[in-house]
This record gives C-alpha cells, sequence and structure tokens, in this order.
C-alpha cells in the first residue's frame, strides 16, 4: 500500500472531531481513493486514530469492533441507533466541508496528492 495514502487517510481521521462520526467513503472522497481502501488502511494501520469514529453509510462498525465502540462513543456522547449496530450519520456526521479544510491544512507539509493536477495543467 501507497505509504503517502495511508500517511493522508490516518491524517483525516485525526481531524474528525471528538463526537462526530465520517464514513469510509467520505474520507476516500477527500483523499482520492475508495471506501474499500479506507477500510483496509484502517483495519491494518488505524489502531493509533480514532478508529471508532469512522464506520460505514449507515453508522455501523463491524461486529467485532462494536463493544469497544460503543464504550467509546459513550465517552464522546454518540448514543447507538435504535438496531444497536452504529449510530445514525444523520446525526452524528462531521461536517465535512471543515474536516476537508482542516485535513488540508494537517497535510501541507506533505505536498499535493499524486494524482492531483500540476499548476502546468
Amino acid at each position: 500500500m501507497d505509504e503517502l495514502l495511508v500517511e493522508r487517510v490516518l491524517r483525516a481521521v485525526e481531524q474528525v472531531p471528538r463526537g462526530r462520526l465520517v464514513a469510509y467513503g467520505d474520507i476516500a472522497r477527500l483523499v482520492g481513493t475508495g471506501p474499500r481502501q479506507v477500510g483496509t488502511i484502517m483495519r491494518v494501520w488505524g489502531g493509533n486514530v480514532a478508529w471508532w469514529r469512522v464506520t460505514n453509510a449507515s453508522g455501523e462498525l463491524p461486529e467485532h469492533l462494536r463493544e469497544e465502540a460503543r464504550r467509546l462513543w459513550a465517552e464522546e456522547g454518540i448514543l447507538p441507533g435504535s438496531s444497536g449496530r452504529g449510530a445514525p450519520m444523520s446525526r452524528y456526521r462531521a461536517d465535512l466541508v471543515v474536516l476537508a479544510r482542516d485535513w488540508e491544512r494537517a497535510c501541507a507539509d506533505m505536498g499535493p496528492p499524486a494524482d492531483a493536477a500540476s499548476p502546468a495543467d
């Protein structure tokens, strides 16, 4: 996996505010990759960031993560939805405009993404 992509994803997750959630697809659109790649990065390298703030589009996490996520969500004021499998994204989704701004600042030292057009284009 591209180390630069991994770092961009992890820095994006670090910008998700306490008490807010984002979907894998939100992070994917932000960094220019796919949701599955974000999921893989989170599975392999996400242990040192707030992984419980990144869910699927329905606000759910894989079953093996739910118990710990519920505990961490409770500490942040995130209440599970009626299904018990996740939290309602309509209530807890982070402001994606603010997230993008904060992520760009957090990645300023990394230069433009590899797929970004150069100014000469």
